[in-house]
């Protein structure tokens, strides 16, 4: 029964085989085989060598053969796990929607799994006598969910060939019948799930709690009575009913024994007149169903006492029910604790009513006022009324009511000239939520979300009075308010519609004395609209004053040019190098920063003037909330403050806690709760309503547009990617061997921080053997042609490029292969340009220029270095030398060239050494993209992690078109 759990990366690559179920006695010894898809008889179907540490044994299996679709019976070597150590991989393939068989039996997993929570369980024996737990009773609902996963199982989850017949007649191999096969997987699943003391207590034995399969015959004539009792179709339940009373006198309450049949819902008869026989409808029934119903009885009495004198009576027909039983019977625990008996318990619905409870944010007595949402209204010190407000059905409630109806202690209690019922439990509880005030803040994330969490519940929340106005006006962040913003007189240019739209969120949440990020895609002009923002807040006195932008140093030039372009008259000025200074500022000007001269001046820059606005522009740069960066950037007060981005999350969702919570501090809470409550459940993708609740709440106060959206930049050109896979010469292909060999076996029994800095420092030199032998050699006079795959394909890509007069971005992350490219396209005449992390600034903007005026038709830039924030339109070609193994940052790079501006298709070019670590994580890229975002996101640094045998198989030198294994 047990077996090595597998790691995160074995689930992940199991989802994506084919998965069959192997039937087994008793049910929780059966097993699922996962091997890769056999799409023909002659494609191999080799298992990863990570996966090899799972148990792995040769399964036979029906599959395709011939052009004519017959299936023949074929050997596999398959993982083979017990269903219990499965469900992972299972409910992960359907949760990743990933298809095939295992995503079917996922799903079959999950309808197990909820029926079990239902209490849908009984205690039974195997066709061999053992001890077996098995779903049921089912009633007519969960019985067409069954029939309707079994119609749809793919052929190759039953594939799986039953014993030849007797005769030895060859043909087509016997495969179970799709029903019977599903319901022995659902009966597997539910006979590893309740293996506790608890199960042992409501089967009547301890065999039912052990792990070890048990055989006991003597019970068989038990079990049969069990079977019976549920497989003929009875359910029981309890009718709550009043008994007569005088009109204003408390009514008291009994429980009827009522039976429902499972073949036909229709069929409803108290135990009263099964017993007498004296409804026509018993007769639907059968003759067991006395004993059917008598043996549901004695669970439900084992799970609530008051039952129990229903074994002992000639006719379990009723019960009376004090009010202590009735207290009980309200109670959530009771009803569940029946429920799994299989007992449902019917409630007079004029009597019984639910409490309900909702908080009412933003005013003291629940109504609405007129009050304009002002932006004082959020200020740090502003405190709004946070209000419960309660409910009987619909009845509200006021608090003496509440009080009231809680110190009776009852749960029959009398209402406004009526009785009601209700849990005294409940009504605990509601009395000891109180009002209470709550930060500005606070409330704002209540209403945007619509809902808040106390003690572990979540309750609706409803806005009134400002924060409701407020709240309306934040709902959407493009939506324009009654007077659109128009741009400023000041700006020399035309804003686009899209801009235009963001000019007026960013007017409407700054003037709320709010933040935001502007997230919009590379390209689309995020920083032309936040010009037209310091000119349009240089309109209002309350809003005018100096703006303070943080950014790359590889910016300031750009900025600069654009402010002086599109607001001609504005001062700017550039407060970095040995001279900076920030003496007379002026009332509208711009100042100009890097953010490690920040990190440096906080303190001047923070005492220097009354901020309007500072800009964080290629806000990632603080996506690290603990970095020395981000903590300076905090320290430095203002009116408001704007995040530019075209990347606001690229590895998870912290980074977008740290920019939003320094445009709007507290918005998302203290970062630990804000991991707890949000980023955790969304970035497992086990609460779907988490993932909601942070979109509601974070939609206010990111902008982000992308230049595929309907309407954003239509007349932007085609963009071509294309993987060009180049051969190792046999240089490289000596060298990347005997590195891997070395690599691994120094990487072999280290563990910690030891192990990542080998790790990377393997993965360092592969990258490097594939660029260029010269480059790993660290050769100071290298011979370059001849000796790189890759160096001998950009040739021909710049061949053919020069040729046709057209100009490329050329991007490697190695500063050292940069300049080797420049020295061996120097010696072949060609024309470059060389930007890396160590240009000086100036040089920097010089080069730019040189670029964009034809000077050289190629630009060698250091990706890190170059890879945000410039305007290189001129290019129509743009090569990744090697991968960053990041997709967002490649695009950001690839967006220097695609941007607003280019009148031309872009052709990107990704070299990739065949056969390699970067095939495979090319491989991955392509193919499951949305994983390798969440992956693979930290670069490098996330495949540190990865076991021995899973890294072996990462580095592994492949022949031509790699494996199988590969694609997925």
């Amino acid at each position: 029964m047990t077996a090595n759990p597998a790691s995160p990366a074995q689930i992940s690559a199991l989802t994506g085989h084919a998965a069959v179920f192997l039937p087994d006695d008793p049910p929780r010894t059966s097993r699922i085989a996962f091997f890769p898809e056999l799409l023909a008889p002659d494609v191999p179907s080799d298992l990863s060598p990570a996966l090899r540490e799972l148990p792995v044994e040769p399964v036979t299996v029906a599959v395709p053969h011939g052009p004519d679709g017959a299936v023949r019976p074929r050997t596999v070597e398959a993982v083979v796990l017990p269903v219990r150590a499965a469900l992972p991989v299972l409910t992960r393939a359907r949760a990743a929607g990933a298809g095939g068989t295992a995503a079917y039996w996922g799903a079959a997993a999950v309808l197990a799994l909820q029926l079990a929570a239902r209490g849908r369980l009984l205690p039974g024996l195997s066709p061999t006598d053992h001890d077996a737990w098995r779903l049921g009773p089912l009633d007519a609902a969960d019985a067409t969910r069954l029939a309707e996963l079994a119609a749809a199982m793919p052929p190759l989850a039953r594939a799986v060939p039953l014993p030849a017949p007797d005769d030895g007649a060859p043909g087509t191999p016997l495969l179970p019948r799709p029903e019977p096969l599903l319901r022995a997987f659902l009966d597997a699943v539910a006979d590893t799930l309740p293996r506790t003391p608890a199960a042992a207590l409501a089967a009547g034995g301890p065999a039912f709690a052990a792990d070890a399969p048990q055989r006991l015959p003597g019970q068989r004539p038990w079990a049969t009575a069990v079977a019976a009792g549920h497989d003929a179709g009875v359910r029981v339940s309890l009718r709550v009913e009043t008994m007569a009373h005088a009109r204003d006198a408390a009514p008291g309450f009994r429980a009827v024994v009522q039976l429902h049949s499972l073949a036909d819902p229709t069929v409803v008869a108290d135990a009263a007149e099964l017993w007498a026989g004296a409804s026509p409808a018993t007769a639907a029934f059968g003759p067991r169903a006395r004993t059917d119903a008598l043996l549901t009885l004695r669970r439900a009495a084992a799970a609530w006492e008051p039952l129990r004198p229903l074994l002992g009576a000639a006719v379990p027909d009723a019960v009376d029910l004090a009010d202590e039983d009735l207290a009980e019977l309200l109670d959530v625990a009771t009803a569940r604790a029946l429920q799994a008996a299989g007992v449902e318990v019917h409630w007079p619905r004029d009597l019984v009513r639910r409490l309900t409870a909702r908080a009412v944010v933003g005013g003291g007595d629940g109504r609405a006022r007129p009050e304009s949402a002002a932006p004082s209204a959020l200020s740090p010190d502003a405190l709004f009324a946070f209000d419960w407000r309660f409910a009987l059905g619909d009845t509200e409630l006021s608090r003496a009511e509440l009080d009231q109806l809680a110190e009776a202690g009852r749960p029959l209690v009398r209402l406004r000239d009526q009785w009601v019922m209700v849990s005294p439990d409940e009504l605990r509880r509601a009395r000891e939520r109180r009002d209470r005030k709550v930060t500005a803040l606070d409330a704002l994330g209540a209403v945007l979300t619509g809902s808040a969490e106390e003690d572990g519940e979540r309750f609706e929340v409803a806005a009134v009075g400002p924060l409701a106005a407020l709240r309306d006006r934040l709902a959407d962040p493009e939506a324009g308010d009654r007077e659109p913003v128009v741009q400023p007189p000041a700006l020399a240019a035309t804003l686009r519609d899209y801009q235009l739209r963001g000019l007026g969120w960013l007017h409407r949440m700054t003037s709320l004395g709010l933040g935001g990020c502007l997230a919009d895609d590379m390209g689309l002009g995020k920083t032309i609209t936040l010009i037209a923002l310091h000119l349009h807040r240089q309109l209002t006195p309350a809003t005018a004053g100096p703006t303070l932008v943080v950014c790359p140093a590889s910016l300031l030039g750009n900025w600069q040019r654009e402010i002086e372009v599109f607001a001609p008259g504005t001062r700017v000025r550039r407060h970095h190098g040995p001279s900076r200074d920030l003496d007379d500022l002026a009332p509208g000007e711009f100042v100009l920063t890097t953010y490690g001269t920040m990190r440096l001046d906080a303190a001047r820059l923070a005492d220097a003037t009354d901020w309007s606005l500072v800009v964080a522009d290629e806000a990632q740069h603080v996506k690290n909330p603990f970095s020395a960066t981000a903590r300076e950037l905090r320290t430095i007060p203002a009116r408001a403050r704007v995040a530019l981005t075209g990347t606001p999350v690229e590895n998870n969702l912290t980074e977008l806690w740290a920019i939003l919570d320094w445009t709007t501090p507290g918005l998302l809470g203290r970062l630990t709760t804000f991991r707890t409550r949000y980023a955790d459940a969304v970035e497992s993708g086990t609460d779907p309503a988490a993932a909601d609740r942070l979109a509601r709440l974070i939609r206010p106060f990111l902008l982000r547009r992308r230049k595929s959206d309907p309407g954003i930049a239509p007349e932007l050109p085609p963009k071509t990617e294309t993987d060009r896979a180049v051969a190792l010469t046999v240089e490289q292909a000596g060298l990347y061997e005997a590195e891997v060999r070395e690599g691994l076996a120094a990487v072999a029994g280290t563990g910690g921080l030891a192990r990542r800095g080998l790790v990377m420092k393997l993965l360092t030199s592969l990258k490097q053997i594939c660029n260029h032998p010269a480059q790993y050699l660290k050769e100071t006079d290298p011979r370059l042609p001849g000796r790189s795959g890759k160096l001998e394909l950009l040739d021909e890509l710049l061949d053919t490029i020069l040729a046709e007069g057209a100009s490329v971005l050329v991007f490697t992350q190695y500063v050292r292969m940069a300049r080797l490219i420049e020295r061996h396209l120097a010696d072949r005449g060609v024309p470059s340009l060389l930007l890396h992390g160590g240009t000086p600034v100036p040089r920097r903007e010089e080069l730019v220029r040189a670029f964009s005026a034809g000077e050289a038709p190629v630009f060698l830039l250091s990706l890190k270095a170059a890879g945000t924030g410039l305007n290189l339109t001129r290019a129509e070609h743009v090569v990744h030398y090697d991968r960053w193994w990041n997709p967002a940052v490649e695009d950001q790079a690839t967006d220097r060239a695609y941007r607003i501006g280019q009148d031309r298709p872009v052709q990107v070019h990704r070299l990739i050494a065949e056969g390699t670590v970067e095939d495979r994580i090319a491989r991955l890229l392509h193919h499951k993209r949305a994983l390798a975002d969440a992956v693979l996101g930290a670069g490098e640094g996330a495949l540190t992690e990865l076991s021995d045998a899973e890294l072996a198989d990462l580095v592994a030198l492949r022949g031509p078109g790699g494996t199988e294994e590969d694609e997925r």
